[in-house]
């Protein structure tokens, strides 16, 4: 007998956030069940979860942003359109404390959803979920290099427990500015008593055991590492004790599965700059070396996702990298309550609601997500290989509904031809330095190994 895993053939599909807060089962629109039957299709689909499940049971924290909450029961929403597992390991992770971030993964179990990138301890974290397809055993791992520090997770130890939360990726920055700046910057240092604390911080072991620089090449400023150089440049790379931590996971996970997925969340941008420019729209150093790193260890896809918008696509060493997949789902905008810190940011009294609330931080969609299409259109890719290579991908551009009510948008459907054409022209060019070709046909764009 010949098991079909057997055949090392196998369709892969890959999306960005899904920020689902609403049912997708009673839409039935041509395009929207198009889509559907892709996903559904495919041998495997995988999305980035950036939805809270819980009943506000929980503390919360206020950060700016969306304080994420959907029904529990929209996990089985995301089932029915197709999605076999999420990846958890983001930024809002922690929107609603430890205790809303575990009620999520409750859920998650609950409704039979296998989910990758948290847990009660950073081993947890870091560990495979598994889905059995039809074609061959699926492993998804996931982390994010944008959190804040609680929700980063903890190793535990024989005497001690480890900390709940995401398995989060740390990088360094280091920054070279010429000699003028340098000899301000360490004037400030010493003036502002910032050397001292370091020097009494090395001495007491306060942070840690650091390593000993030459204060006449590089310091360190307000958290900040400077070098001296002949002119300014800011390069980033990842911290290597999280990759030696990751590292087993993903060697134990290409044992026990067929097929590995890699998905990681990242907000930070190659440079600062304007959001259709060259800087943002490119992801930063840290993440090409965390994305190389991850397939040399074996995973056979990449999915990157975080900043809401599309970036370049590379083909390393036969296997895809998605250095963001942009928005799946984009419903960020119908959660059903919003804190009192929300309101009085935009000075809104107790007299106004959550309507008021998410339309005033827009502006009445005129600044924000809801003011520029890029953040309203992505793609679904859906990876095939075949006798255990890479052979295709297809690219089908969504579309959430830019431009109309907060009711209506935020729900992906197959994007019509002429649409589609523009936004897979848009990746194109942000696949180009990679050397990645697409092809463009009737609205879906190709890329041949």
């Amino acid at each position: 007998m010949i098991y079909n895993a057997q055949t090392k053939d196998i369709s892969i599909a890959v999306g960005g956030d899904a920020m689902i807060t609403r049912k997708m089962s009673p839409h039935n629109e041509k395009d929207f069940l198009k889509l559907i039957d892709i996903l559904r299709q495919a041998d495997c689909s995988v999305v980035n979860l950036e939805m809270l499940f819980h009943d506000y049971e929980h503390s919360w924290e206020y950060s700016g942003g969306t304080p994420t909450r959907s029904d529990p029961r929209n996990i089985t929403e995301l089932q029915w359109m197709g999605i076999d597992a999420v990846t958890t390991a983001n930024n809002h992770a922690y929107d609603f404390s430890e205790g809303g971030f575990l009620t999520t993964l409750e859920h998650c179990r609950e409704f039979d959803m296998p989910q990758a990138g948290g847990g009660k301890n950073l081993d947890a974290a870091r560990s495979p979920a598994y889905v059995d397809s039809p074609r061959g055993r699926v492993a998804i791992l996931s982390s994010s290099t944008t959190y804040s520090e609680q929700s980063r997770a903890g190793l535990g130890r024989p005497d001690f427990p480890g900390k709940p939360g995401i398995n989060a990726i740390r990088h360094n920055t280091s920054h070279t500015v010429d000699r003028p700046i340098f000899d301000a910057l360490s004037k400030a240092n010493e003036q502002l008593g910032y050397s001292d604390m370091q020097e009494r911080g090395q001495k007491f072991g306060f942070g840690g055991v650091s390593e000993k620089t030459d204060a006449n090449v590089e310091i360190s400023f307000m958290g900040g590492k400077f070098v001296l150089g002949e002119d300014f440049t800011r390069s980033t790379s990842v911290n290597k004790e999280d990759l030696e931590g990751a590292k087993k996971w993903i060697n134990g996970a290409k044992q026990q599965a067929d097929w590995v997925v890699y998905g990681t969340h990242c907000h930070e941008s190659g440079n600062d700059g304007e959001i259709h420019g060259p800087s943002l729209t490119s992801p930063p150093q840290f993440l090409e070396e965390l994305a190389h790193w991850v397939i040399d260890q074996g995973a056979d896809v990449f999915a990157g996702h975080g900043p809401h918008f599309l970036r370049g696509i590379e083909i390393y060493k036969g296997k895809p990298i998605f250095y963001s997949l942009g928005n799946f789902i984009f419903q960020n905008e119908t959660v059903p309550w919003a804190p009192d810190e929300g309101y009085r940011r935009f000075n809104l009294s107790h007299d106004d609601t959550p309507g008021d609330y998410l339309s005033k931080r827009s502006n009445f969609d005129q600044i924000g997500f809801p003011s520029d299409p890029v953040f309203w259109r992505s793609v679904v890719a859906v990876n095939n290989f075949t006798n255990g290579e890479l052979s295709t991908i297809s690219l089908y551009p969504i579309d959430m509904g830019y431009g109309l009510p907060i009711p209506q948008r935020g729900r992906p459907t197959l994007m019509e031809k002429t649409l589609s054409n523009e936004v897979l022209g848009w990746l194109q060019k942000l696949s180009e330095p990679y050397g990645t070709k697409i092809d463009i046909k009737d609205g879906i764009g190709t890329i041949t190994i």
